[in-house]
């Protein structure tokens, strides 16, 4: 029943599809607000605390260099390579995400956007220059040759869970470049998400002629904001999720599900 109405709602339309953390859990990535999450609310690293924190900084990469083997091994699910397999039918001309975990070009989606950047990728805050992940995890683990023998539970976005002592005296490696701080290049709570990057999803939005949100709250602006801005064009907004969202006021279709269960039969 769900399959045929959302079939027949992408039917001959060009459709920029918004995904969020929801599409992600599938995977067994945790999320911050599902239905099980958002009874047991975490605080997220925040921007203003990276940057100004040094205490901050070396819990966040302790956490992280625990997190990231297991965060970079997860894979695809069945909705990640449907939404691949209807860009490549021409049906899905534009995907935005809000994920960072770089699963839809894993799974063969050509055109992403990456909304609030990658995990896969380290930026200096200093220089600007860019590391890969893989390459500072090496650098964290010969600077903190303990870590790897710590026990740990995986939270959102590639974190772990770990006792206050555990970070004490955890080393955070420089920039190789110029010695600066080094970030994920995430756009974190708190900080905002770049400008021309905006203007390039919303010249996307502007080219196709519906929305489709899948695994999203649309509780933060950044992705919401794109929703909004298809209703005002009267575009025709669908959501697939879990729970209810933001733009459920704006949607001609809400179908409340596991994308997992609707997608791969479209």
């Amino acid at each position: 029943m769900e399959t045929d109405r959302l079939s027949q709602w992408l039917k001959g339309r060009r459709v920029f599809v918004l995904t969020g953390a929801g599409i992600s859990t599938e995977s067994g990535i945790p999320d911050y607000r599902g239905p099980v999450t958002r009874l047991k609310p975490r605080r997220p690293i925040q921007h203003r605390d990276f940057v100004t924190q040094p205490k901050a900084r070396a819990r966040y990469w302790a956490r992280s260099a625990l997190g990231w083997p297991r965060f970079r091994a997860f894979e695809p699910n069945p909705s990640h390579t449907a939404l691949a397999r209807l860009e490549a039918e021409g049906r899905v001309h534009a995907l935005v995400t809000q994920n960072v975990d770089r699963l839809h070009t894993k799974a063969g989606s050509r055109r992403v956007l990456e909304l609030h950047g990658s995990l896969y990728q380290v930026r200096c805050l200093a220089c600007g220059s860019s590391e890969s992940r893989d390459g500072l995890q090496a650098r964290l683990l010969a600077a903190n040759p303990g870590a790897a023998a710590w026990s740990y539970e995986l939270a959102p976005d590639g974190d772990a869970d770990l006792p206050p002592e555990a970070v004490d005296g955890f080393v955070v490696p420089p920039c190789l470049r110029c010695g600066g701080v080094l970030k994920p290049d995430v756009v974190f709570f708190g900080d905002n998400v770049p400008p021309p990057r905006v203007a390039e999803a919303f010249e996307w939005l502007g080219a196709c002629d519906a929305v489709l949100v899948v695994g999203s709250s649309l509780h933060v602006w950044s992705g919401y904001r794109f929703v909004r801005a298809a209703a005002e064009a009267n575009k025709p907004v669908a959501i697939l999720n879990l729970g209810e969202t933001r733009g459920d006021v704006h949607a001609a279709l809400k179908l409340d599900v596991r994308a997992g269960d609707v997608l791969p039969c479209v």
